[in-house]
């Protein structure tokens, strides 16, 4: 509205105003500049403000009503020019609006012309300064524009991470569980075969020997006792394996004695002399690391009765400064490490060291023996 139909009405009211006084040259010019203004849209900005000036400039000149026309200069200019020709043209406009305002000076005199000159810098001055903070704010104002697009730029990619790192830690979270799931599944199945397995070989043992002996009753009820003791232990390394606890017998013995009991029930039962010994300075071990040498242990004793046919076994326990080893050896019949590579029971001996950042290893051949030694750190992290 200001910069359509506003200038022409203010034209024509200045017209009006001023008509008594005017010439047809006047009226003339007032029909140039508002057939400029009317082609404001299809010319340069710079042009139409420079020619929309000098047409009012020259309509104050001789008609000083006009300057009341200079606002529609002042919105043009502020409006239409860029910098650094905004302030040129608001100056020139200001220049005018002076002119008119000092229509009554004479300014063939020193006096009027210091008074034109002081009245048209009072009109420059403020306007340009104008001009100047208005293109200060205009940067500041494209600046945090900038800003917050930035921002919401930043934001955005913010978001995009967080929903990133929420679908990644739903990815680890569900590996973990299945991880989890996995090392119980693993701890199970080798509690069951050092324990469950173990101890139905030896109740079978036993009530295959109470069977073959049925003639001799106290060779047969010493057999069928052994196998009821045998299942009642069974039973009971059942339950500690389920909800995860000690061995029984480390329940309320030390590594080395329990090491002593263990060998020396399973040398009664299948009449194989060990010896069991212990060296180094006694240190505490984390229950990890005892109940994984004792499992062994165990395990190791279980293959030497099945597989080996030894006269005799040793079971050395020693102590370092910062780890625990323990040796089994047998004189039996020994294997092909390049063979067998080791059923179950191995895998489940290793699966155990390493699980405490510990190591094993195997030496045995056909006809040699074979030796089982597994380190593990006392102190675990």
């Amino acid at each position: 509205m200001v910069l359509t139909v506003g200038p022409y009405v203010l034209l024509v009211l200045l017209a009006g105003v001023s008509v008594w006084a005017s010439s047809p040259a006047d009226l003339v010019l007032c029909a140039v500049l508002a057939i400029w203004l009317a082609a404001r849209r299809v010319l340069r900005p710079a042009v139409f403000v420079a020619v929309l000036i000098l047409l009012t400039a020259v309509l104050v000149v001789r008609s000083p009503w006009f300057g009341f026309f200079t606002p529609v200069l002042y919105v043009h200019a502020f409006r239409l020019l860029r910098w650094p020709w905004q302030p040129v043209g608001v100056g020139a406009v200001a220049v005018v609006a002076g002119t008119s305002q000092t229509y009554a000076v004479d300014k063939t005199t020193a006096v009027g012309l210091v008074t034109w000159v002081a009245v048209v810098a009072a009109n420059v001055f403020p306007m340009c300064a104008y001009a100047w903070f208005e293109r200060r704010a205009a940067r500041q104002n494209a600046e945090r524009e900038r800003a917050l697009a930035a921002e919401r730029e930043a934001n955005a990619r913010l978001a995009e991470s967080l929903a990133e790192n929420a679908a990644l830690h739903e990815q680890l979270l569900v590996r973990a569980r299945d991880a989890g799931v996995q090392d119980e599944r693993q701890r199970m199945a080798r509690e069951i075969h050092d324990t469950l397995a173990q101890g139905f070989i030896g109740i079978i043992s036993q009530l295959s020997a109470a069977e073959n002996g049925h003639d001799d009753q106290v060779t047969w009820r010493r057999h069928l006792g052994a196998a009821t003791k045998l299942a009642r232990e069974n039973l009971t390394e059942a339950r500690r394996s389920v909800h995860a606890l000690s061995p029984e017998p480390l329940r309320s013995a030390r590594l080395g004695e329990a090491l002593a009991g263990v060998a020396e029930r399973w040398s009664a039962l299948h009449e194989i002399p060990v010896q069991v010994t212990t060296t180094g300075t006694v240190r505490p071990i984390a229950p990890e690391a005892e109940a994984a040498l004792l499992r062994i242990a165990q395990e190791a004793l279980t293959n030497v009765a099945k597989h080996a046919g030894a006269t005799r076994v040793g079971v050395t326990l020693t102590y370092f400064e910062r780890e625990a080893a323990l040796d089994v050896r047998d004189d039996g019949a020994g294997f092909d490490l390049g063979r067998r590579g080791g059923g179950f029971g191995l895998t489940g001996m290793r699966q155990r060291v390493e699980g405490l950042s510990g190591t094993l290893h195997i030496e045995s051949e056909p006809g040699g023996g074979t030796g089982i030694s597994a380190r593990v750190p006392s102190l675990l992290a």
